[in-house]
């Protein structure tokens, strides 16, 4: 039985019975606090980041900057699943049409990287930056002594390096920020050209930050109203040139099913 999943359901139900729901929250609090889920929790509706980050309990570390954060994930370099097909289609188009630069928004060990040379042409010259935290900077930069052959790939922990760059992507990273995409355009003195956005958990009226239990650390997780998303970066130049459902997805907010996410979207952008 998945006593998380019932628990949730109970506090859907029972949110107005007085007490009830209180005394579920507590039994919630307590697994969030301590378990190491196989699927994502999330807990509570938060104004800030900061606010969210303050709220985590102490049980294990704070975001991806850890060596347990930086050695998840290695089966994705050598796989695609359903939600990438949209971004292998667009990164084929953005290739033949010469782009031949990509900043990589939190792409972890370079994930992205390694599985999409299965099946894109990757132009002489790529240049493919991964934009991620110091321990899965270091965990990545080891990884491609051994698998990266052709050189292509780097790394760096600064984001104001995607200047200059053709084709800036982010598959389920955005979230994780504590400043929005059109934020950092707006620090850079050559924006890209092109933007390709996956995985990104989209509210259809409501911008907010929840706290995200991923296993081996929490982590402050934002949601953004689709039009604060949208018009920020059309404010920036950017012209929205598709948009897709990623329905494998969900966010799932413990008794904040008003918050809650049954798909995330993915967009591109050009200039």
């Amino acid at each position: 039985m998945d006593i998380s999943r019932t628990v949730r359901t109970a506090g859907n139900r029972l949110a107005s019975v007085p007490g009830i729901r209180q005394v579920l929250e507590a039994l919630y609090e307590r697994r969030f606090a301590s378990e190491v889920p196989e699927t994502n929790f999330y807990r509570g509706v938060y104004a800030s980041f900061a606010e969210a980050q303050a709220s985590a309990p102490h049980t294990r570390p704070v975001g991806y900057d850890n060596a347990e954060a930086a050695e998840l994930y290695r089966e994705r370099t050598r796989r695609v699943y359903i939600s990438d097909y949209p971004v292998l289609f667009w990164l084929a188009r953005l290739f033949e049409s010469g782009a031949s630069s990509v900043f990589d928004i939190g792409g972890h060990i370079g994930i992205g990287y390694y599985a999409y040379q299965r099946y894109l042409r990757y132009p002489e010259g790529l240049r493919w930056r991964v934009l991620d935290v110091p321990a899965v900077n270091a965990a990545g930069t080891a990884f491609a002594r051994e698998h990266d052959k052709a050189g292509r790939l780097d790394f760096t922990d600064r984001p104001t390096d995607a200047d200059g760059y053709d084709i800036v992507f982010a598959s389920g990273s955005l979230q994780y920020l504590d400043y929005t995409l059109a934020d950092l355009i707006g620090q850079l003195k050559q924006p890209p050209r092109h933007l390709v956005i996956n995985l990104m958990p989209i509210h259809m009226s409501e911008s907010f930050f929840t706290l995200q239990n991923m296993g081996t650390a929490f982590c402050p997780y934002r949601v953004m109203s689709e039009r604060e998303f949208i018009d920020g970066l059309k404010a920036r130049g950017y012209a929205l040139q598709d948009r897709w459902e990623n329905p494998d997805r969900r966010c799932k907010i413990a008794f904040r099913p008003e918050h809650s996410l049954d798909r995330y979207f993915g967009f591109c952008f050009s200039r």
